[in-house]
This record gives C-alpha cells, sequence and structure tokens, in this order.
C-alpha cells in the first residue's frame, strides 16, 4: 500500500516527526515525504500518520512507542482537521499521487500529476470539507479564484461519514443574483 519499501525510525516532537537518518532523509524526500526545518528533517503530522498506517514508521517519543491512535491523538491536539487531512492524504498517496502542504485553505494540499513530483509544479489545489458541515457559499467562491489565479486546478474532497473521500474537480463560480447575500448563504455537503 505505501510507497515506501523500507521501515522509518522517526522521534515524535510535538505532532511533527524527527527523522535523524541522512540515508532515510534523502529516500523519503525523493518520494515527495518530509521537509527540513531549522536544519532537521521532519514529516508533517498527516504523513507520520500515512506511514503508522501502512506500518512502514517505527515512532517514539523518549523510550516509549508510538503506534496510530496515539499518534492521531497527538496530532488533533495541533489541528482539529488532523483525521480529515489524513483520510484525504491516504487517498491520494494510494491512487499514487504526491501530496505536500497546500495554501491554508483549511484541509488543503498541493497535488502533482502522477510522477511529476520534482519535475514540475503541482497541478491541484485538494481542499477537503466534511459530509454534513456548512459551508459558506461566499467562502467556497473566493478559495476557488485564488487557486485558479495561482494556476492551479481546484478539486473539493468530500469525506463520507464513513471516511471514503470522493472528488469533485471545479471551476469558478459566478452568483449573479443575491450578490450582496453571497456571504451568508450556505452549502450543506
Amino acid at each position: 500500500m505505501s510507497d515506501i519499501d523500507f521501515q522509518v525510525e522517526g522521534i515524535l516532537e510535538k505532532d511533527h516527526v524527527l527523522i535523524p537518518d541522512k540515508n532515510m532523509q534523502n529516500s523519503l524526500e525523493q518520494k515527495g515525504y518530509g521537509e527540513i526545518i531549522k536544519k532537521n528533517f521532519f514529516l508533517k503530522p498527516f504523513e507520520s500518520l500515512y506511514l503508522l498506517y501502512t506500518n512502514k514508521l517505527k515512532l517514539v517519543k523518549g523510550k516509549q512507542r508510538i503506534n496510530f491512535d496515539s499518534m492521531m491523538q497527538e496530532c488533533i491536539k495541533f489541528d482539529s482537521d488532523a483525521l480529515t487531512k489524513f483520510l484525504i492524504y491516504r487517498d491520494l498517496r494510494s491512487r499514487g499521487y504526491v501530496a505536500k502542504d497546500g495554501f491554508g485553505f483549511g484541509p488543503d494540499f498541493r497535488v502533482y500529476e502522477r510522477g511529476q513530483f520534482g519535475e514540475k509544479a503541482a497541478k491541484y489545489v485538494v481542499f477537503g470539507l466534511n459530509e454534513g458541515r456548512r459551508q459558506k457559499m461566499g467562502l467556497l467562491q473566493k478559495q476557488i479564484e485564488q487557486i485558479t489565479t495561482m494556476g492551479k486546478e481546484p478539486v473539493i474532497a468530500v469525506i463520507e461519514r464513513r471516511g471514503e473521500v470522493i472528488y469533485y474537480k471545479i471551476s469558478r463560480i459566478k452568483f449573479l443574483e443575491n450578490k450582496d447575500q453571497l456571504g451568508s448563504s450556505a452549502i450543506e455537503f
């Protein structure tokens, strides 16, 4: 299931995972994982959760081994969208895509075409909405416009109650009537 063919060893620091081994860092980086923060190589929380889920990460904090459930609880302390991000990330990775942190549209990712990571810029910005959660149309329209302006294709990932992810490729929305009430209307997924 995972694209990593070796056991990654990491140390939990808050909700990020430090990877001290240089060889592991290089291998992970080539496959689209992690980033360097203050000269150290860290996995993002959603990356760590995915590698724990696929049994490719041996994670410790001090002398204590950290499992998937413990890591999820830790991540939720820092980010209430941690589960949503993990579900989207896991689904994208299982479909062969490389996904990196997005641009701040909530739970969002920059997603690269298959085989294009490291060669071309991300083609899509995928942002998540949980089924049953209300979203203001004005905010949704603004996000779509911002993503399109960046030259990326906006994709909404709707997470169903069972955890299944369904993707909708979208384009700019134009609402001609009731424009001054746009910010107050909401749509439910």
